[in-house]
């Protein structure tokens, strides 16, 4: 009997390959070079968020499945909103009733940084309204950047269904740094090719430092039906270019933060037992992070 995920129909197959976080992470970057592998496909849409009841569950099996055609050996996507628990709950669940045999890898970073980017990424999309100083008076206050990076948490979530064997851990600096080493881990992994490389592994899409925060006229640019469809129109590979040239004039780049000692502090004594026993649990050192 074929397994779930191998399975194809008129409207396409389940994936055996998904990209769960962690958000500004490289995620988006990962997904990129592994859709230049001949012998992986990955979803044209990221972020398909189908796993999360409050999103995209409900439009169904096949709506799903028609995101992955064509002749391959792996076929993935990446949301990296797969890992707020306990935002979003029961992903593993209904991950492994749909594809037990998928593999997963999980990026990850040190947890401040991420935390940072993470700012600079909602204030870009207009989704934070608030100063960075004022973030982290109280842990309710911090909660939609801490629960991101509590990456112990989110992967315990997943290993109460699927094995460990099946989880890939990735640290972003690895792939940043080591980029042809750590494609090469990752295509071993996922059995394909191991030897492929390609030049345009030098891309490095959906930078932090590129980010941009609109002014009032890019609000409402932003909240226009036709601009989106154009945006969501274009073909995927060039979108994020597309939607950065049509804000581009009504915007202003977005000046990175630093953390304060007292911030530093707040955010080590909320997340530090759980790096440690992520450390335990991966059996990495992750010795440049912060904490």
């Amino acid at each position: 009997m074929p397994s779930v995920f191998m399975s194809k129909n008129n409207s396409g197959r389940l994936p055996n390959l998904i990209i769960i976080g962690a958000q500004k992470c490289a995620t988006s970057a990962l997904h990129y070079y592994l859709g230049l592998h001949p012998q992986i496909f990955m979803s044209k849409q990221k972020e398909l968020d189908f796993f999360i009841g409050e999103r995209s569950w409900g439009k169904g099996i096949s709506w799903y499945k028609s995101h992955f055609t064509g002749t391959f050996k792996i076929y993935g996507e990446a949301s990296p909103n797969y890992t707020v628990h306990p935002l979003y709950k029961e992903v593993p669940a209904r991950m492994y009733s749909l594809v037990p045999e998928a593999k997963l890898i999980y990026l990850v970073r040190d947890p401040l940084e991420r935390i940072v980017s993470h700012y600079v990424h909602r204030l870009a999309s207009g989704k934070e309204k608030r100063k960075f100083e004022e973030l982290f008076v109280d842990i309710n206050s911090a909660e939609v950047y801490l629960a991101r990076s509590r990456y112990c948490e989110q992967i315990e979530q997943f290993l109460k269904y699927f094995p460990k064997k099946n989880i890939l851990i990735l640290n972003q600096e690895d792939l940043l740094l080591n980029r042809d080493s750590t494609m090469k881990t990752v295509f071993r992994f996922l059995c394909v090719e191991e030897n492929f490389s390609s030049r345009r592994f030098s891309i490095m899409p959906h930078r932090s430092d590129e980010k941009r925060e609109k002014n009032s006229i890019g609000e409402k640019l932003s909240k226009n039906s036709l601009i989106n469809n154009f945006i969501e129109r274009s073909p995927p590979n060039m979108r994020w270019r597309v939607k950065r040239s049509v804000y581009y004039p009504f915007s202003q780049p977005i000046k990175r933060p630093v953390l304060s000692k007292e911030q530093v502090r707040f955010l080590t004594d909320a997340l530090l037992d759980d790096i440690t026993r992520f450390r335990k649990l991966t059996g990495h050192d992750f010795s440049s992070w912060s904490l």
